[in-house]
């Protein structure tokens, strides 16, 4: 199991990708929030871009934004591994379309209403799907239980097409239900972890 920390409920991000630069985390986190896909805004470009530079492992991008595109022509030459943006975005195939383009690791992330059978379509141009287990926009929420019946019906279906595409799941993963998500390829978790690091070490051993 990989685990991706998100520095989300942090006051301070540079001391936190310091930090986590030297655990063994397998990837930083970055949520942006542009305030009109979600209520809040959460990192501007100027923000995002010194955040990557100062990052040493693998950056996950998790992008809340309607027009992500207008992001990713900004920050398109940085570090990033996975490029995540929402199934619900207006245009969707289309942004999915200009991003194979450009040779990028494509994510997508799916809100806790969204029925998983709608990405089964869309896989075999995706490297990643990022199942929400809270509704997008805010931490601290609790684990949404009908997201570990998502994360076995998408592995259920990679494997049917053959596919190597990877699986994600982030919001309100602790000590109570990590177990539950064994079929998942990544927790990504942010309180639970930069609360206590040797978290991440029970996350990875699930």
């Amino acid at each position: 199991m990989e685990v991706s920390v998100s520095f989300l409920c942090n006051i301070d991000p540079k001391i936190t990708i310091s930090t986590l630069n030297n655990s063994n985390a397998d990837y930083i986190h970055f949520d942006i929030m542009d305030g009109k896909f979600v209520k809040n805004k959460f990192l501007d470009i100027a923000s995002l871009k010194e955040y990557l530079k100062l990052s040493t492992k693998k950056n996950d991008l998790h992008l809340m934004c309607k027009r992500p595109l207008k992001y990713f022509k900004q920050i398109k030459n940085y570090p990033i591994t996975y490029f995540t943006i929402h199934y619900e975005i207006p245009f969707l195939k289309q942004t999915i379309k200009y991003l194979k383009k450009n040779n990028v690791k494509i994510g997508l992330a799916i809100n806790p209403d969204t029925d998983i059978k709608k990405v089964f379509p869309l896989l075999k141009d995706l490297d990643l799907v990022l199942i929400m287990s809270v509704y997008p926009g805010a931490s601290g929420q609790k684990f949404i239980e009908d997201s570990k019946t998502k994360v076995n019906e998408l592995k259920e279906e990679i494997k049917k097409q053959k596919l190597i595409t990877k699986i994600s799941v982030d919001g309100g993963i602790n000590d109570t239900n990590y177990h539950k998500l064994k079929n998942a390829d990544i927790l990504t978790s942010s309180s639970f972890v930069l609360k206590n690091l040797n978290n991440i070490n029970l996350l990875k051993n699930n």
